[in-house]
């Protein structure tokens, strides 16, 4: 008895070396660089605009349906080949008001889960609570978090540069609907809006008594040249749609130097 005893203790002492310089853990195997991470979420998007929200959630695959050099993408008329990529998407975004949401979500099937609607505003406060939820369903939380933090303050630096550049500047905005953050990312405040629906006589009449000196302008869906014509207010067309590099930060820029050349003529 005392030998077996004796062999038992030797083995206890001994194996877990043996097991260590053969490089073999006693501890649960943890996973390796070798294990396949999950591929990236095929996204399709209605519009560049709705896909640059994706991308600042994180996405990087992604396919956009309306092309960013039609005036107003929302207006665009997909064909059949253009919808083909909804088949194999993880998710699908849209903002609701496109002439071919019905068909993208018709698309879908009886998959509707995978649709989500994009609250587009490009406002920073709306950007950023679109972004993150979007970033809670994807997955993308930390990468996210790291563009929003980039996007949010070369936003203010911009808005900034661009409200020193207009020190000194009086305006009477009138604007579009759509384009209202642009106001004050300018450093004004609307005193009137106009749109998404054509002006009435009334809301002309309406609009003229404001005497506006500047109308920013949805250059997607313009509609205020009465307004123009009526008062002789600066028009300064403004964007909401990027291009295809999905960069809202480019929208921004283009903006700001919209504003300054047709208030300062610079």
């Amino acid at each position: 008895m005392l030998r077996r005893f004796s062999t038992l203790m030797l083995l206890s002492i001994v194996l877990p070396l043996l097991l260590a310089c053969s490089g073999q853990a006693a501890t649960p195997e943890s996973p390796t660089s070798e294990s396949t991470p999950n591929p990236a979420l095929n996204i399709v998007a209605s519009t560049s605009w709705v896909g640059a929200f994706a991308k600042l959630a994180g996405a990087t695959n992604i396919t956009v349906i309306a092309p960013s050099t039609v005036q107003h993408p929302p207006d665009y008329d997909p064909k059949p080949a253009d919808l083909q990529a909804i088949a194999t998407a993880d998710y699908v975004l849209l903002a609701g008001f496109e002439g071919f949401a019905a068909r993208m979500q018709e698309a879908v099937g009886g998959d509707s889960d995978k649709v989500i609607t994009v609250a587009t505003e490009n406002s920073v406060e709306a950007i950023h609570k679109e972004v993150t939820r979007l970033a809670d369903i994807f997955g993308t939380q930390e990468v996210a978090a790291t563009n929003l933090a980039t996007f949010e303050s070369e936003y203010a630096e911009m808005a900034k540069d661009l409200q020193t550049r207009l020190q000194g500047q009086s305006a009477v905005v009138v604007n579009q609907l759509f384009v209202t953050p642009w106001v004050f990312f300018a450093g004004f405040t609307p005193a009137g809006m106009y749109g998404p629906m054509p002006m009435t006589p009334e809301e002309l009449q309406t609009l003229t008594a404001l005497q506006p000196t500047v109308i920013f302008e949805n250059a997607h869906m313009p509609a205020g040249q009465a307004l123009a014509e009526a008062t002789g207010a600066t028009v300064i067309p403004i964007i909401n749609f990027p291009d295809e590099r999905l960069d809202l930060l480019t929208v921004a820029a283009a903006n700001a130097q919209a504003i300054t050349t047709a208030l300062t003529g610079r």
